[in-house]
């Protein structure tokens, strides 16, 4: 969804190593904001973006607008019923239908052999490999592991909109997440710390936990 950062350029790089070509799509998605001011705010450096994609050696932009993307005015969508109403689909209604919406209409729209997603949307990745699966849609769905800062703190676009006394603070989140402690456990510790947690849970091997700093909503994961 643009502000692209390290992250996304090390998607790209091995993209760009494993494929002939390499496609980057850069949209705003509304359909996967269950928050209007979220999407308002969401952060737009598209100039930045497209300098970050250049120096990459990307081929091709796809760069739609929401008129594109929903012809229909959004009528027809994609839902899963077994999984994605967990972790942040239970606190972001409608999210992750908007997701798996929009990606199944890029993927169609460039038909590529792989698609690359990073692990820290790991429940993301999970949907949209099991769709691509279900719908037979001849894309291999490839995760990479999540790139983080110097301070452990995972890379997010949302990162940049966190003040600064929240990004010191920010860190602590995947430092809780590697303790040896239980999910109830480690979320009174990130409340203690100023965090306000919407969940921590253990699934899929990994554990998981999303909590506000702020009005910036952080998510993060670990292998267990």
């Amino acid at each position: 969804m643009g502000a692209l950062h390290a992250g996304h350029q090390s998607l790209l790089r091995r993209a760009k190593a494993e494929n002939g070509l390499a496609v980057a799509s850069i949209f705003v998605n509304p359909a996967q904001f269950n928050d209007p001011r979220d999407l308002r705010h969401y952060p737009r450096t598209l100039a930045e973006d497209v300098k970050k994609l250049e120096a990459e050696k990307t081929d091709f932009l796809l760069l739609p607008s929401a008129e594109d993307m929903y012809p229909d005015g959004y009528r027809y969508r994609v839902s899963e019923n077994a999984e994605s109403g967990a972790l942040c689909g239970a606190h972001r209604p409608g999210h992750f239908e908007g997701v798996l919406t929009v990606v199944l209409k890029l993927l169609s729209l460039v038909r590529a052999d792989r698609a690359y997603f990073g692990e820290k949307d790991y429940q993301q990745f999970h949907l949209i490999k099991g769709m691509a699966e279900a719908f037979f849609l001849g894309t291999e769905i490839i995760p990479c592991p999540t790139l983080r800062e110097a301070d452990g703190l995972a890379m997010s676009s949302r990162n940049m909109l966190l003040e600064p006394e929240h990004r010191r603070l920010a860190p602590a989140l995947h430092r809780a997440l590697r303790a040896k402690a239980g999910p109830a456990e480690i979320k009174k510790k990130l409340a203690a710390l100023g965090f306000r947690p919407d969940y921590v849970e253990d699934r899929w091997g990994r554990r998981f936990a999303a909590a506000k700093l702020g009005k910036v909503r952080l998510i993060d994961n670990v292998k267990i």
